[in-house]
């Protein structure tokens, strides 16, 4: 069951990661309302993806035991 958690866990981060590109992208575009829209999701997402993140690896530690 733990690998489903770090599945998750690496999806999110993935999802992240490609909402923080498209943060980058609009700024060098010079469009910077929507590039600050895309960074404040972007860490609301990464902040998510840290909790499962945690929360998989406290599976983990709970399994090997």
């Amino acid at each position: 069951m733990p690998a489903i958690s770090h599945t998750k866990a690496a999806e999110a981060h993935e999802s992240a990661a490609k909402i923080h590109r498209t943060a980058a992208e609009r700024h060098q575009k010079g469009d910077h309302k929507a590039g600050l829209e895309h960074s404040e999701k972007a860490m609301k997402l990464s902040e998510s993806a840290h909790e499962v993140s945690k929360g998989a690896h406290a599976k983990s530690k709970t399994a090997a035991h």
